[in-house]
């Protein structure tokens, strides 16, 4: 049995991840040192469905896991002999991804006897500020050697979570706010869908957005007096948007039709759509873009204000957006942490440093653990 706070700096972990359509695996020593981390993403596979499928995700789960875990053993001289523990995520996510990874883990640590420890995906995202290569952002993305120190205000930003929480100590959280319906990944994927972007929605109205800036204004749902959050309006508003495109185009179409007894020839020529209907896309999105980040950045620094917070911790799939980085550095009044890109979307690195501070508060889980679909962060 583990016993608090007597981990050793070198304390080994293995740790999986397969909450949604990544396969990873990654090694981490002492919390904060990634040895290897491997991803196996299935982003091509779920993109001509437009989203993820979780039956296909389960079945490349178990296809990916035995080659991502040897992947990730190769890089450490002695593979298995020198892992001191195991860990995997076992909430929140989906149910059939969820169990691949989880039984994973619990039989490689039964097999050689070692200690195991579900993760909470949420609080894992959080956790991605705690390996060595996480960068202060407001201060030119350079690597810092300190941890983070509390108290600290978390905004969470990922395709199936937003909340912003308040961490007073490791496993010590205040659930300040949450979305109230769409998550914000969520939101960026349906809002992709609508304006014919693809999958996944994030980099691409991302990529969109820098083409047109203005020319399109579209609301905020501020929700006074909380720090909770909403975007299914946002998402309505540019439903709307398209449809008056839509009909704005339509009637110029009618218009321009050869009329009865006149030649089809004097019709006037109609503008080319296409050039026409990307550069109103591209505002569409700067101005989507422009609602959420706004929304996300203002309550993330109030909150920071209200609890004289040392650091906002950013974390999450669309940490990795560009302009939601750049604003809430801006705008700050405290140091501002976000993990490299490949620290933001799903790994198996953040798993491993959360499960470090579990078991050096010496927290183990049997071999009945179960996954949680639906686990919430407190």
């Amino acid at each position: 049995m583990l016993i608090p706070s007597e981990l050793p700096p070198d304390f080994t972990i293995l740790a999986l991840e397969t909450s949604c359509d990544e396969t990873a695996a990654a090694i981490v020593r002492g919390g904060r040192e990634i040895v290897a981390n491997v991803v196996a993403s299935q982003i091509d596979i779920h993109r001509r469905y437009g989203g993820v499928v979780p039956e296909v995700a389960s079945r490349q789960h178990i296809l990916a896991l035995p080659s991502v875990v040897a992947a990730a053993l190769a890089q450490l001289p002695g593979g298995l002999a020198h892992i001191d523990a195991v860990a995997a995520t076992y909430g929140p996510g989906l149910a059939g991804a969820l169990l691949t990874g989880l039984n994973a883990a619990k039989s490689i640590a039964w097999a050689r006897d070692l200690p195991f420890v579900g993760v909470n995906h949420i609080e894992a995202h959080i956790y991605a500020n705690w390996l060595a290569t996480a960068p202060l952002s407001n201060l030119a993305d350079t690597p810092q050697a300190d941890a983070p120190q509390f108290p600290l205000v978390a905004l969470v930003v990922s395709g199936g979570h937003t909340l912003l929480a308040l961490l007073e100590g490791h496993g010590r959280y205040r659930l300040l706010g949450q979305t109230r319906d769409d998550a914000a990944g969520e939101a960026f994927d349906k809002a992709a869908r609508i304006m014919g972007l693809g999958f996944p929605g994030g980099p691409a109205i991302q990529q969109a957005a820098a083409q047109a800036p203005g020319g399109v204004t579209l609301p905020r749902a501020w929700l006074r007096d909380s720090y909770d959050f909403s975007f299914s309006g946002l998402k309505t508003a540019v439903l709307h948007q398209i449809e008056g495109r839509q009909n704005r185009e339509s009637r110029v179409a009618s218009k321009n039709l050869p009329q009865r007894g006149k030649a089809p020839g004097l019709a006037p020529a109609a503008p080319p759509a296409d050039r026409s209907s990307d550069k109103f896309i591209a505002q569409l999105a700067f101005a989507f873009q422009e609602s959420v980040v706004d929304v996300l950045v203002t309550k993330a620094v109030d909150a920071a204000r209200a609890y004289s917070a040392t650091a906002i911790l950013l974390a999450g799939g669309v940490a990795a957006n560009a302009r939601l980085r750049s604003e809430l550095a801006r705008r700050s009044p405290v140091p501002v942490r976000c993990p490299p890109i490949a620290l933001c979307t799903d790994n198996a690195a953040m798993i491993a440093a959360a499960a470090f501070y579990r078991f050096a508060d010496g927290q183990q889980d049997g071999w009945e653990l179960d996954v949680q679909p639906n686990l919430r962060l407190a």
